[in-house]
C-alpha cells in the first residue's frame, strides 16, 4: 500500500515550498527590478499616412511590434530583414492584426553583416522609393560567440554599429529630400559597461562578448551625437533610445544553465517588458510632435534620458566617426 502523508508533513512541505518560492522571487526582483508601468501610446489612425518608414530587424521582437503599430497608423513600412522567410511570416502576422484599415508593408532583404547587402538595399530604396520619412536602426545581435562579418569586422560591432552607419549614410540624400524626417537609433543601457577601444576596435587581440556588445551600444550613442551635428540645418533629426529589458530573441546566444531556464522564463514574464511595451519609445520618436526638431538626444520610456559622460564625449564621437567611415569605405 502507498503511504499517505500525514497532515503535518504536508504542511511542512507546503511551508518549505513557500519559503523557497519566496526566496526565488526575491532573488528575481533583485536581478530583474520591475520596470515602471509602460503606457501604450495612442495616435490618430492616419498620423503616419503618406510616410515611408524603414525598420531594420522588423521580423521579431521590438521591430515586429513597432512595424505593426506603424502599419495601423497608415505608414508604408519597409521591413528590412536578413531572414526573408521569417520577415514574410511576420508581415502576414502584422497585416492580420492591423485588419483592413492599415498602411502598406514591404519586405526587403538586408544583411547588416554584409556591406555589399547594405549597399544593394540602399540602391533599391533610393531607386524605388520617392521618400523616406523615418529610418529606425533597430536590428541588433547580443553576446555572440566570436565571429566576423563578411567584411572582416567583429560581428557585434559590424551589425550593431558599422552596418547601420553605412545604411544611414547611403539613405541620407533621400531622408534630406523628405524633410522633415527622422532617424532613430536603438541603443541599450548596457552601453554603461563599455568603452570604445580605439586600439583594438575590431577585437583582434582579445574578445569578450559582453564588452563587445556594450562597446557597440556606446558606438550607437556616439554616432547619434556626431550625426546630429552633421545634420544641423537639414531638417533631418536623429535621436537614440534605450528600450529597457524586453522579452525578445536578442539573448538567444546567452548560455543559461538548464535548471535555471524555467526561473529565467518566469522572471521574463514577471519583470521584462513585452515587445509592444518595448516599442513605445521608438514609436514616440517616430510619430510624436513633441520631438519635432529635437536632435542628438537619448530617450527612455518616452522621456529624455541623461547619459554618462562617455556617451557625450565629442572627441570620441568624432574619432569613432572618422574611423567608421574608413572601415565601411566612405570617402569625401
Amino acid at each position: 500500500m502507498l503511504a499517505v502523508p500525514s497532515s503535518s508533513s504536508m504542511a511542512t512541505a507546503v511551508l518549505i515550498a513557500a519559503v523557497v518560492g519566496g526566496g526565488v522571487l526575491l532573488l528575481m526582483r533583485r536581478l530583474f527590478p520591475r520596470q515602471k508601468p509602460v503606457k501604450l501610446l495612442r495616435y490618430p489612425a492616419g498620423v503616419m499616412g503618406g510616410k515611408t518608414v524603414i525598420v531594420t530587424g522588423a521580423n521579431s521582437g521590438i521591430g515586429k511590434a513597432l512595424a505593426g503599430e506603424l502599419l495601423k497608423l497608415h505608414a508604408r513600412v519597409i521591413m528590412a530583414c536578413r531572414d526573408l522567410r521569417s520577415a514574410e511570416d511576420a508581415a502576414r502576422d502584422i497585416r492580420r492584426e492591423a485588419r483592413s484599415d492599415q498602411g502598406e508593408v514591404v519586405v526587403k532583404h538586408l544583411d547588416l553583416a554584409s556591406l555589399r547587402s547594405v549597399r544593394k538595399f540602399c540602391e533599391e530604396v533610393n531607386k524605388e522609393e520617392s521618400r523616406v520619412d523615418v529610418l529606425i536602426n533597430n536590428a541588433g545581435i547580443y553576446q555572440c560567440p566570436y565571429s566576423k562579418t563578411e567584411d572582416g569586422f567583429e560581428i557585434q560591432l559590424g551589425v550593431n554599429h558599422l552596418g547601420h552607419f553605412l545604411l544611414t549614410h547611403l539613405l541620407l540624400d533621400r531622408l534630406k529630400a523628405s524633410a522633415p524626417s527622422r532617424i532613430i537609433v536603438v541603443s541599450s543601457k548596457l552601453y554603461k559597461y563599455g568603452h570604445i577601444n580605439f586600439d583594438d576596435l575590431n577585437s583582434e587581440r582579445s574578445y569578450n562578448k559582453a564588452f563587445c556588445y556594450s562597446q557597440s551600444k556606446l558606438a550607437n550613442l556616439l554616432f547619434t551625437l556626431q550625426l546630429a551635428h552633421q545634420l544641423q540645418g537639414t531638417g533631418v533629426t536623429v535621436n537614440a533610445l534605450t528600450p529597457g529589458i524586453v522579452r525578445t530573441r536578442l539573448g538567444r546566444h546567452v548560455q543559461i544553465p538548464l535548471l535555471a531556464k524555467p526561473l529565467f522564463h518566469l522572471a521574463s514574464l514577471l519583470f521584462f517588458k513585452s515587445p509592444l511595451e518595448g516599442a513605445q519609445t521608438p514609436l514616440y520618436l517616430a510619430c510624436s510632435q513633441e520631438v519635432e526638431g529635437v536632435s542628438g538626444k537619448c530617450f527612455a520610456d518616452c522621456e529624455e534620458e541623461e547619459l554618462m559622460d562617455k556617451a557625450t564625449d565629442e572627441q570620441a564621437a568624432k574619432s569613432l566617426w572618422d574611423m567608421s567611415r574608413r572601415m565601411v569605405g566612405l570617402t569625401d
